[in-house]
């Protein structure tokens, strides 16, 4: 074997993932976070129907998942929505933010997820700790997910089944007792098909707005692509697994959405910061929810941030090898071939973002950093609808999945209508702004190290320049 062969076999990732295991990934991604907190934030919005706006946001995610099948298929690598924004387009300063944009969203979203796991940690365990000790519980969080990271994908995957597999439980728990409590008449299930939009919207707006909120609990599946070349036969696994993920958290949503409703009146539901705790105590009071709901939540978020930061740093890893980034980010341990620049690069800023939200942030701003997660991930979805379009014009060689060809348009079309004012709330807008302006600034120092280093390329490579 010649040396080019071996070091371009160190340089790849280890492929580790089977279809059961990619299918645990993408179905413990999107039973994040949103589930625990949204359900009762959508049924504010349009009252008992909660499961409208779900259904919508799911035909929204599955549209658009469409186009990530055909482009995953065709560009089997790491780095998804960037991978594909660079091939469409060709324009670094678009592939960029595009990245940024998504790298954001899962470093955001893993970050605030280990402060809440931190809060709920301090007080399934009763302990008098301040903004101190849930930083520092934080922090130690995400530097052990980087460690279980460094480890390797298939230690990374193997802790992932067995929180989804915990997730799932709590999830199946709330079910199951919202349906005994239907069973016993003591709840009016015909809430479950009642409109109430909020007086100050109309029809339109309010399912507009609740299917804005509830995207956020659809996405995930994206991050699945940035795992390819750790996906034994992508091309051939990713469009079957993908769509059966969706449709099992499309069921399961539903499912406690309508559980949700059924028991808990909808002010007190829209009100409460824990809405499925709300559905568990009203529907089997005697259980002792508020010892075991703090830890199903940690175990919740875990699973979500742990995913987050996997995508996180195999983003970084395939654009450091598409030279978007600094090539330095694309080392690879040799024997547990995991991206170790990368890891140690977004475990940094994780970090970094918790001691600035737990100590800086105000409440509010901290409960919309959810939304903007949604709202940079529209932003996304709508960029790689348009790519899949234009890369149509590039055929392939080898098989790949197609999808319908009208979807990538109406994709387009309903993640952009959803990025609207109507749809979002204008602090969202304002964080995406702060977060787009800091990865214009990044962008600018990247283009300044990549110029720097070929230009002593080009001065070393004809030694008669310079000046000795």
């Amino acid at each position: 074997m010649s040396e080019n062969v071996k070091t371009e076999e160190k340089s790849e990732l280890k492929r580790a993932m089977g279809p059961k295991l990619l299918l645990l990934f993408i179905v413990g991604d999107i039973l994040g976070t949103g589930v625990y907190a949204l359900t009762g934030k959508v049924a504010g919005e349009v009252g008992g129907a909660a499961w409208a706006p779900i259904l919508l946001a799911f035909a929204v995610a599955t549209v658009t998942a469409f186009s990530y099948l055909e482009l995953v298929t065709k560009y089997p690598q790491a780095a998804g929505a960037a991978l594909y924004t660079h091939k469409a387009f060709g324009i670094h300063f678009v592939t960029f933010l595009v990245t940024f944009a998504v790298l954001s969203s899962g470093i955001t979203s893993a970050s605030t997820a280990s402060k809440f796991l931190a809060e709920n940690f301090i007080v399934g365990f009763n302990l008098d700790w301040g903004p101190t000790g849930v930083t520092a519980i934080a922090v130690t969080f995400i530097v052990a997910l980087a460690l279980i990271n460094l480890r390797g994908v298939g230690e990374s995957i193997k802790f992932n089944v067995v929180l989804t597999l915990i997730e799932l439980t709590g999830l199946l728990i709330v079910i199951l007792i919202g349906f005994w409590a239907m069973s016993q008449g003591n709840v009016d299930f015909s809430n479950v098909v009642v409109f109430e939009a909020g007086s100050d919207k109309g029809v339109f707006l309010a399912i507009t707005a609740a299917t804005s909120l509830a995207f956020f609990s659809m996405v995930g599946f994206e991050d699945s692509v940035n795992m390819a070349e750790e996906t034994k036969n992508p091309a051939k696994i990713f469009p079957k697994v993908m769509l059966t993920g969706l449709s099992i958290t499309a069921i399961v949503y539903v499912l406690v959405s309508i559980t949700a409703v059924a028991v808990v009146p909808i002010g007190r539901l829209s009100e409460s910061a824990t809405p499925l705790l709300e559905v568990v105590q009203v529907g089997a009071p005697g259980l002792p929810v508020d010892v075991i709901y703090p830890f199903l939540s940690i175990f919740a978020v875990a699973n979500t941030a742990l995913i987050n930061m996997l995508m996180a740093s195999r983003l970084i890893y395939g654009m450091a090898k598409q030279d978007v980034l600094p090539r330095s980010l694309s080392k690879v341990l040799p024997g547990r071939r995991s991206p170790w620049m990368a890891i140690i690069f977004t475990t940094a800023i994780a970090v970094a973002l918790i001691i600035t939200v737990t100590n800086f942030m105000g409440s509010e701003t901290v409960s919309a950093l959810g939304g903007t997660t949604a709202l940079l991930l529209l932003c996304v979805f709508t960029v790689v609808n348009i790519a899949c379009i234009v890369l149509r014009r590039t055929p392939i060689d080898r098989e790949h999945f197609k999808a319908p060809k009208i979807l990538p348009y109406i994709g387009a079309a309903t993640c952009a209508f959803l990025v609207g004012p109507w749809a979002q709330d204008p602090i969202e807008y304002q964080i995406a702004g702060v977060m787009l302006a800091l990865g214009v600034a990044l962008w600018a120092l990247t283009w300044l190290w990549n110029r720097s280093v070929r230009a002593k390329k080009t001065r070393f490579s004809h030694p008669e320049d310079l000046d000795i």
